[in-house]
Order: structure tokens, then sequence, then C-alpha cells
């Protein structure tokens, strides 16, 4: 659905973004993350034909942004972190002007805005002026101007900030049924918020992409050990000997007691080795059930803090440079002011 290859966008001597690939398949929700001046947004304005880049190409639905920007704009939704709003329209003035500006057919308007207010539970605001919403009704307006003209790709930048908790969850549960018929690219600090709705994630830093896998994989890649919580009925000194003779197990730690001969313990093994099977037989031969087990997997934020700081950390030699970020940053938040012009 979506073919980056060799993206590279340049101010100056600045590169902002340096050298990408990626691919989003139909169907699928990517969070694509990065800390501020990473080059997120600028890949996003990139890809939505706002920005031209220096190198590479961008292909959306088999179209080059480059050769047929009006073919892919057709093809994707975009909201920023900022919703572009007017506030003093109401919902329905407003999302009636979106379907003029992006052409959808006369006939289609009140259906195709019919359906997606809907989708968006925002139908008892529909009179009611913008301005007067609470963030989260903006931020769902925001969403539904993103699906006038119904397109195949979504890319939501930061679709949850500042709201709070209960709104997080409102607008989190709309990307995930969204995600059902949409293709969608989901910039966001939130690490909650990606493990919950995200497919794949892609983690860019200083321009270059430094991770691209699944939120369980990239967990289990930064650790050279496996994390098992497991809960035994029988007596804790035996427990404990026969976990630590088992081979591959490194450390075994007694986390509580439960109740009568019933403790929980955290087993670290070698991450190649799924010791899960061997804990079962060799416990079911002393007659010891086991009552619980699950794996835990290192946080997503450990993960992020792991792969964007590995770099700077080389380069700084282990203190973290305010100003090493800044110029990327700032070329970034002025994109509008040097492109404006250019589309």
């Amino acid at each position: 659905m979506i073919k980056i290859q060799n993206l590279t966008k340049r101010y100056g001597q600045i590169v902002a973004v340096d050298n990408i690939e990626f691919t989003v398949g139909k169907g699928e929700i990517l969070g694509f993350l990065g800390p501020n001046g990473a080059g997120k947004t600028t890949t996003m304005n990139i890809i939505t034909g706002y920005l031209p880049s220096t190198e590479g190409t961008v292909k959306v639905s088999g179209f080059d942004i480059a050769q047929e920007p009006n073919e892919v704009k057709k093809c994707i939704g975009y909201l920023p972190e900022s919703p572009p709003l007017y506030t003093d329209m109401t919902v329905n003035e407003y999302l009636n002007f979106v379907s003029q500006l992006k052409r959808v057919e006369k006939g289609e308007r009140r259906k195709q805005i019919s359906d997606i207010v809907e989708v968006l539970g925002i139908g008892d605001v529909r009179e009611r002026l913008i301005d007067n919403l609470s963030k989260g009704y903006k931020q769902r307006v925001g969403v539904a101007q993103a699906l006038i003209g119904n397109p195949e790709v979504l890319i939501l930048d930061e679709p949850t900030v500042g709201l709070d908790p209960n709104q997080i969850l409102e607008v989190r549960n709309v990307i995930k049924n969204l995600g059902k018929e949409h293709t969608i690219i989901l910039s966001t600090h939130i690490m909650q918020e990606v493990k919950a709705v995200c497919e794949r994630v892609v983690i860019i830093d200083k321009g270059k992409i430094v991770a691209v896998d699944t939120p369980e994989n990239l967990s289990r890649g930064i650790s050279d050990s496996l994390k098992i919580t497991i809960t035994i009925a029988g007596p804790k000194k035996t427990v404990m000997a026969t976990l630590k003779a088992m081979d591959g197990i490194k450390h075994v730690d007694v986390l509580k007691k439960l109740e009568d001969d019933v403790w929980e313990y955290t087993v670290d093994s070698d991450k190649d080795v799924d010791i899960r099977k061997m804990l079962f037989f060799e416990f079911a031969k002393l007659g010891y059930p086991i009552m619980g087990l699950k794996t835990e997997e290192i946080d997503l934020e450990e993960v992020f803090r792991e792969y964007t700081t590995k770099a700077a950390g080389a380069s700084t030699h282990g203190h973290n440079s305010p100003q090493q970020d800044s110029p990327e940053k700032d070329k970034e938040q002025d994109v509008s002011k040097e492109d404006k012009g250019v589309e």
C-alpha cells in the first residue's frame, strides 16, 4: 500500500530524513515513533505531498507522489498534530466544506458525512460550533475530516495529544476500528497507545530508521534473557532447587507467597531457549501443579529509549546534548514557512 525507498530530505547542510526505507501493508496499523526532531513530521509531510523530497521515492497504492501527486492525495487522509479546524463553523458546516475541497460528488456528501459522524460518535454535536467543543470532540472532528473522501490511507500525527485518559481511550478505540478498513500510519509519543493499537513499529532517530518490527519482537530483541513469572504449588525450597538446576535458567527469585505452599517466582532464562515445556514436564513429574505462567516483556518505553539513545550515547560520549537536535527540530517545525509556496 505504501512503499518508501531511499527517502532523503535536506535543508542546506541539515539532513532531516536520511535515506530511509519501509513499507506499510494494506490494512496495517503502523506505529511511527521517534524523539522530537527525529524526522517523523517531515516524513509524513512528504508522504502526503505537502513537502517535496530531496531524493528517493514514495508510492501510495502504486502512485508516485512526485509524478502523480493528485492521485496520491486522493488516497490519503491526514490528521496533523493540530487539527485544521475552522472554529467559527459548526461541525456539519465544516465537514461539508472539507467535502467540497476534496471534490466529493454532491450527491454523495450527505451520506458520507452521516456515515463518518456515526463511526466517530459525533452525531450529537453536528450543529454545535467547533469552538465550543471539548478537546476530545475537536480531535474526533479532526479525524472526521481525514476520513472525508473515503481514503485508503490515514496518517495520524499525535491524535491523542492533550486528551484526558477517557478521551484517549475513545480515540484509541476509533483508530482500532478504522484499522479494519484503512491502512494507518500512527505517530505518537504514548507507548501504551502503540502497544494497544499498532501491529508493527518503525523507530526513527536523527533522520535514520533504527528499528522495524512488532512491539513484542522489539521488546525481546534488546534483552539477553527471557523473564517468566510462574506460580507453583509446592514446597518453596524444593521448587527453588528444581528451578535452579534446570538447563537454560540463569536466575530465580521468589516474588511472594499467595497461599499455603503456593509461591510466585520470577525466572530469567536464555532468550533463545523456550523453557515453558520443560517447566511443565519437570513439575508434573514432581506432582507440583503450575498455577500460572506468563512471559514478561520489556516495557516499550524502555525499548524506545534503548534505540534512540544508543547513537546519541556514541556520538556524545555518554552525554545528552540538547543542542545536537535543535537545528533539525527547528527546521522541522519551520517546514510550512519554507515550503508552503512549493505546494
